[in-house]
């Protein structure tokens, strides 16, 4: 196993309140990372920071150290960080004024791409490996506004993988979405661990038993507890950690 994003004494604050305080693991690369804890305990804010999504805030700031592949991302290119680590939100956001086809290919088009069947061929494996293509391969034309709920959530993540990110991102994917949409997305995202290193935000203590291979539980901006999915489902270390598995609080 590798080692794929080392994070060392992250700290983060909006303003004067600190939200993040001295939070310290490692991604697994090839894995699902499933991040849990209630609301405002720093879920959100600890994944943009990832990609550097976090100081675009207003007042927003972070110190530490976030190694991917051994590179500090505060030392690198913002831009190039979010090549490497795409993001998938809560609600699917399909570009409105965009047809399918170009709401996959917009990413390539910034990052320079021009070549027709390069596009073409990207737009084609991106729709494919988000279980998508049979689907929409005859309305590529069509609005991604049309789609369903679930389909909607399938583009977002074809978008997301047509630039070839090595880390895929989801904030509370399918909390958003009918039973059904949900376990297509589930299914989904334990085969794109086949490509990627998966990171999962979830409120859904099932969901993270299902999908997860490691746990990282957040309590009021700590990182509280982290391990393998089995490990901290059957005997977790911290009594709070047991509590909120056991939905007793959060």
């Amino acid at each position: 196993m590798k080692d794929k994003i080392v994070v060392k004494n992250l700290n983060a604050w909006y303003g004067d309140l600190q939200v993040l305080k001295n939070i310290n693991l490692t991604i697994i690369e090839n894995k699902i990372t499933a991040i849990l804890g209630p609301s405002g305990c720093g879920k959100s804010t600890f994944i943009r920071c990832l990609n550097r999504l976090h100081e675009l805030r207003h007042k927003a700031r972070a110190e530490g150290e976030i190694l991917l592949d051994g590179v500090n991302v505060f030392n690198m290119d913002p831009v190039e960080v979010r090549k490497k680590i795409g993001m998938v939100f809560q609600h699917p956001n399909p570009f409105p004024t965009m047809n399918i086809y170009d709401n996959v290919a917009i990413g390539l088009r910034l990052n320079g791409v021009k070549n027709k069947e390069a596009i073409d061929r990207a737009v084609e494996e991106s729709l494919k490996v988000a279980a998508l293509w049979d689907e929409v391969r005859e309305k590529l034309n069509s609005s991604g506004t049309r789609l369903s709920g679930g389909q909607k959530q399938r583009l977002c993540i074809a978008r997301a993988i047509a630039t070839k990110p090595e880390i895929l991102i989801f904030d509370e994917p399918t909390s958003a979405l009918d039973p059904i949409s949900a376990m297509k997305i589930e299914d989904l995202l334990i085969d794109l661990k086949e490509r990627y290193t998966v990171i999962i935000v979830t409120h859904n203590i099932q969901q993270a038993r299902r999908l997860s291979d490691y746990i990282a539980f957040f309590w009021m901006g700590e990182l509280i507890e982290y391990g393998p999915n089995e490990k901290i489902f059957k005997n977790p270390k911290e009594e709070i950690t047991r509590e909120y598995l056991k939905g007793r609080v959060g």
